[in-house]
């Protein structure tokens, strides 16, 4: 399971990479069952050439378990968001294009295609920093509370997950969702889904089958 889990976050940051939603920082994790620990790519891995060897075993404070390989500086953001959401056994940060473009100028991204309903509202962190300390992965924890997606002002963004494939397909459905936008907008002003509309098309294409033809996708292209 544990070969299976690092080689699964490998592919998934570097499809990530490949789809611009990170460059050369970005981090993904996933808890390790059976353990209280969790698996992380380490900080100096090369995201545009990641492998399973690169993923690493981290306690929750961040030390590393069975070798001396550092995590990413912001490993208190994945471990703060394990502590305070149970159901959360994935965790993305992104550095993608679009969506941090709209966190830039404090506009949100708005559900504009089917798939962003997936994500559900989509969540602020007001605050401009690296999230390396326990009490600002705290505020980034509360900020998101029980959803699944948070944009981070002029950062990035943090998508979660019931697993790998759930986080990472929420992180490629916001930029794609952000893309759209952008582009919308030059010709009009696009469409948004209706809370009812998010509520219902979410539940209907959140489905397992359906986010892991998306992950197929991408996989097909490493």
């Amino acid at each position: 399971m544990s070969n299976e889990l690092r080689q699964k976050l490998a592919d998934a940051l570097s499809m990530m990479e490949r789809a611009e939603v990170i460059d050369f920082n970005g981090h993904m994790s996933c808890r390790l069952p059976g353990t209280p620990n969790i698996l992380i790519n380490a900080g100096k891995s090369v995201r545009s050439d990641l492998h399973a060897e690169d993923i690493i075993e981290i306690d929750m404070d961040g030390k590393p378990v069975g070798h001396e390989v550092v995590p990413p500086m912001e490993f208190p953001l994945h471990v703060a968001i394990y502590r305070a959401r149970p159901d959360v056994n994935a965790v993305a940060h992104t550095h993608p294009l679009w969506s941090t473009l709209f966190s830039s100028v404090g506009e949100p991204v708005r559900p504009v295609t089917m798939q962003a309903a997936v994500m559900g509202p989509v969540q602020a962190f007001q605050k401009t920093a690296s999230i390396n300390n326990a009490p600002l992965a705290a505020e980034l924890a509360a900020a998101l509370g029980p959803h699944r997606v948070i944009t981070l002002r002029s950062h990035g963004a943090v998508t979660v997950g019931a697993d790998v494939v759930e986080a990472f397909v929420l992180a490629i459905y916001l930029e794609e969702t952000a893309r759209r936008q952008y582009l919308a907008r030059a010709i009009g002003t696009p469409y948004a889904l209706t809370p009812d509309e998010v509520d219902s098309i979410g539940k209907n294409l959140r489905r397992p089958h359906l986010l892991q033809k998306v992950w197929d996708y991408h996989h097909a292209k490493l």
